[in-house]
């Protein structure tokens, strides 16, 4: 092991081959490691925002855009099932598999199911938006909260219901055009060991550059 991009690199490939993470024990053996050091190599990733370990810093619950619990998306192909993070999430896997997927979920509003099918080079033409909850700069005060709540709506009527009847502030509305490309830029490069988180400016750049714009998106 050289450093902890071939650990992250590990972790992601086996959540993209498997639909599911690895266990400490499985990074211990590819490395040739002790489990305790991997535990550590997998805190690192966790600090920095690179995966997301479970309460006990021993388990992996999301290597963005992959989780290993159901926050209420389901993506797959002829080959894998994964779980989806989010909206977000869930829109950048077949791009980066690169192969079509279809998206399955339930409008929060009515609850009916939504199946999208989303390839990897083009935005799915769908009349659906989705709804951000928490904005930009707490997204990772409670990530799997975060998480949860970018889902996707039949219309804007219905994200309106879900948040009177739950008592939320609207967040942000995305039609599935802007979704496509922020997950799909967001993620570029996600499976290389050359990957790096992007610096608060250069998500700022990326967010303007999508007409996402705002308090809501003033940082990352």
């Amino acid at each position: 092991m050289r450093d902890l991009a071939d650990v992250r690199m590990f972790v992601y490939r086996w959540f993209a081959e498997r639909g599911e993470p690895p266990r400490p024990q499985d990074v211990a053996r590819e490395f040739g490691l002790e489990v305790p050091v991997a535990l550590e190599a997998l805190g690192a990733l966790h600090d920095g925002h690179l995966i997301v370990l479970d309460a006990d810093r021993r388990g992996i619950l999301m290597a963005h855009p992959w989780s290993a619990v159901s926050l209420g998306f389901v993506v797959t192909d002829d080959r894998v099932k994964w779980w989806g993070g989010c909206a977000w999430d869930s829109f950048a896997i077949p791009a980066l598999v690169g192969r079509e997927c279809l998206v399955a979920t339930h409008c929060p509003g009515c609850g009916r199911a939504l199946a999208v099918d989303v390839c990897p080079d083009e935005h799915p033409a769908v009349d659906l938006v989705a709804h951000f909850l928490v904005p930009i700069p707490r997204m990772w005060d409670d990530v799997v909260y975060t998480c949860a709540h970018q889902a996707l709506f039949c219309s804007e009527e219905h994200v309106g219901r879900w948040l009177r009847q739950n008592r939320r502030p609207r967040g942000a509305i995305l039609d599935m055009r802007t979704l496509w490309l922020l997950a799909t830029r967001w993620y570029a490069g996600r499976l290389t060991r050359e990957y790096r988180r992007r610096t608060p400016d250069e998500a700022r750049a990326l967010f303007q550059e999508l007409g996402l714009v705002g308090p809501f998106w003033a940082g990352a």
